[in-house]
């Protein structure tokens, strides 16, 4: 196996002596900034994320001057959360909950206009889902589902395709009015540089389709008109060269995953493909009111923000030591100057804010830094290598505090979730909570995966069992190689596409010692029609008419295989993968006579969103590898 090592990123010898390794502890009490808007006056509007001993994530949100300076935490009402300024910025606009709905109001945070109570600018009858200000300030256009609510939600709930539609309202809420009323599945949209009219998005429902396509319309108050039809998965929309242009991120590929930009002229016609030799994926597209369109791409485990200009490309902002978390945050009227702010992230810090400086980005916030300084890090390291099938494979591996290079140690190999996604370079506190138990932590960056050009993100289709189970077994025979793993000390860990890459791991080979399988498929026919979002991007066949071709890749049909301790950790109301897929391999194997245990978190979705159940995660992953992997 051929084999080489890239960037080495050594923990800094900072702050105070190192006391403890990093834990689940040193995750709550870490906390992040993120930059959410920009007024008028430069002014960024930033939310503040924390853990906390118990419940869900504690937020707030605070104001403050493009260098850092003069920032001041808002005390806003309770169910008000802001998504922006208004015209003058002397308010913010945002969600507001009225009678258990989610209504649009504003709420002044300038001089005398500041008061106790948001006011709410519509009323909804099943409330709205998020709003965009129109370039002049004097409008917004609410995604809301246009019916009202049923009656009898109290006794039954009726299973059918979701409804949005576009309603546009003045900014002070007169002269409400639904525009394009007949389209009833709107996902996303964007106003024109004149305020006249709002390009809409709106792909085929997931309930009662089986193949998936986009529409593209342009919506006036008189009504919409259609510019192209998309026969694939889109995502973003923003008006480009002027106003005369449509710029959206799709594909060709068949894992639906939207990963080059693409135009189609506003008259109508045939959307191109702009970026047809990409050799990374753009994963984010926004347009600014001054006309600028914004795209986050991928390149491997690290990203950048380019331009998108003259039909093609231009890269504006990287993050060297890191990442960038999403496209920038600016003012959204086109008559404010132009002011960034992004979030970026390494793996020595949590998510900060960064605006431009010179041509660069400069951070300005330094959230979670205190709590940092607190404990040991070790080294993370972007790392490259060769399969025995010849394939280019890149991870990312973190080390535990102390670790002596050539040291053999205890080993675990963690595959990320999507699959169709990648893992960043930024602090990963789930790979910096298993290094502290000692262990070295290897995330390969299978096929499938993005930032690798779209042949290595097609590869999966049809392939998940087999193409990626063999990239994240390499990845092991990797660390192994290097001396960083003891082979009889090796360990695996995933969530959600990880979990079904652990599960599916365990029926093929016997040389890990402990597995641990957080919310994975592992039943595909079921599931493929079960989870909340459309799944046909692992493979489009209809599961009734060729149902060997799930069953190949199901863990509960080769349950009997399995000899591997594996702990199986799933949220109870989980929707993306439903419960049933870890209740029914856990019975499958616990009836074989198998080493299992199973763990549901009560009323947690995909991922527990309460903190004393996301430390009850890494507790029990921590009980499973020192019982079976000592």
């Amino acid at each position: 196996m051929k084999i080489w090592i890239g960037v080495v990123l050594a923990a800094a010898a900072w702050g105070q002596a190192a006391k403890h390794p990093f834990s689940a502890d040193d995750w709550a009490a870490l906390k992040t900034a993120e930059a959410v808007s920009v007024a008028p006056d430069g002014t960024i509007l930033c939310r503040i994320a924390g853990g906390v001993a118990t419940g869900p994530t504690k937020l707030e949100y605070r104001l403050m001057h493009p260098d850092g300076s003069n920032a001041r935490t808002l005390e806003l009402p309770e169910h008000f959360t802001p998504w922006g300024f208004t015209r003058d910025g002397a308010s913010l606009y945002g969600s507001y909950e009225v009678n258990k709905l989610t209504q649009l109001a504003v709420f002044g945070i300038a001089g005398l206009k500041k008061s106790a109570t948001p006011a709410v600018l519509v009323l909804l009858p099943a409330g709205v889902q998020s709003a965009t200000l129109s370039p002049d300030g004097m409008r917004f256009a609410i995604l809301a589902d246009p019916d009202p609510p049923d009656e009898l939600a109290s006794v039954h709930t009726v299973v059918e395709p979701e409804r949005t539609s576009l309603y546009v309202v003045k900014a002070d809420g007169g002269d409400g009015k639904w525009w394009c009323p007949e389209l009833k599945g709107i996902a996303d949209r964007a106003w024109s540089p004149d305020g006249a009219s709002v390009a809409v998005v709106s792909p085929t429902p997931k309930i009662g389709f089986h193949y998936l396509h986009t529409a593209l319309d342009v919506c006036t108050a008189s009504g919409s008109r259609r510019v192209a039809e998309i026969p694939n998965a889109t995502a973003g929309i923003a008006w480009g060269d002027g106003g005369r242009e449509l710029v959206f991120l799709s594909t060709t590929n068949s894992v639906l995953t939207p990963d080059h930009v693409w135009t189609v002229a506003v008259s109508g016609g045939a959307a191109v493909d702009r970026t047809p030799k990409m050799d990374g994926s753009a994963m984010g597209l926004a347009g600014d009111p001054r006309g600028t369109i914004w795209v986050v791409v991928e390149r491997g485990v690290q990203n950048e923000i380019d331009r998108f200009e003259k039909g093609g490309l231009t890269t504006a902002y990287r993050w060297p030591a890191g990442v960038v978390g999403g496209t920038p945050a600016f003012p959204q009227t086109a008559s404010a100057p132009e002011q960034l702010a992004m979030t970026v992230a390494d793996p020595l810090h949590t998510d900060n804010i960064a605006v431009p400086a010179g041509g660069e980005l400069r951070k300005i916030t330094a959230e979670g830094d205190e709590a940092i300084a607190k404990v040991e890090l070790g080294a993370v390291r972007v790392v490259r290598w060769t399969s025995k099938e010849g394939i280019g494979l890149e991870g990312i591996a973190t080390f535990p505090a102390g670790y002596t290079e050539g040291r053999r140690t205890k080993f675990l190999v963690l595959p990320h979730g999507g699959p169709e996604g990648n893992d960043w370079l930024n602090l990963y506190p789930e790979a910096r909570i298993i290094a502290g138990l000692g262990y070295v932590v290897l995330q390969p960056e299978y096929r499938g995966s993005t930032g690798y050009g779209g042949d290595f993100l097609n590869a999966i289709y049809q392939h998940f069992g087999d193409r990626p189970y063999r990239d994240v077994d390499s990845a092991t025979d990797f660390a192994i190689a290097q001396g960083w793993a003891d082979a009889d000390k090796l360990a695996m860990f995933g969530w959600s596409a990880g979990g079904f890459m652990t599960s599916w791991t365990v029926t093929q080979t016997h040389r890990y010692k402990a597995a641990i399988e957080g919310a994975g498929i592992t039943d595909w026919a079921p599931f493929l029609w079960t989870s909340d979002i459309q799944q046909f991007d692992y493979d489009g066949r209809w599961p009734e008419k060729d149902p060997e071709a799930f069953l190949q890749f199901s863990a509960v049909a080769h349950a009997s295989a399995v000899t591997t301790p594996l702990l199986i950790l799933h949220g109870a109301a989980d929707r993306r993968v439903p419960t049933f897929q870890g209740q029914e391999f856990f019975e499958v194997l616990k009836a074989g006579g198998k080493t299992t245990r199973m763990v549901t978190y009560p009323g947690s979705p995909h991922f527990p969103r309460l903190w004393e159940q996301r430390r009850d995660v890494f507790r029990e992953i921590a009980a499973w590898l020192e019982k079976y992997n000592p």
